[in-house]
């Protein structure tokens, strides 16, 4: 079995052609096809405009080392 994963577009008359290699060797296949509308998959958020960067002066193994020997 072979898992193949492809976005395309359906064309204005509604027809969707998919022509994609595999490693399958020449034979009968079947094919179970699932359409999902981009409308309904989820998109990643972008982080980017809320990421930042600490500035912070300190040796952070002796900050690591001081906290794990509270548990002590």
């Amino acid at each position: 079995m072979e898992r193949l994963h492809i976005r395309t577009k359906i064309n204005k008359d509604g027809h969707l052609k998919i022509d994609m290699p595999t490693s399958l060797k020449e034979g009968d296949v079947e094919v179970l096809l699932i359409i999902e509308s981009e409308k309904n998959i989820k998109k990643k958020y972008n982080f980017s405009d809320i990421a930042g960067k600490l500035s912070w002066k300190g040796n952070a193994l002796e900050i690591q080392k001081e906290l794990r020997n509270e548990w002590q």
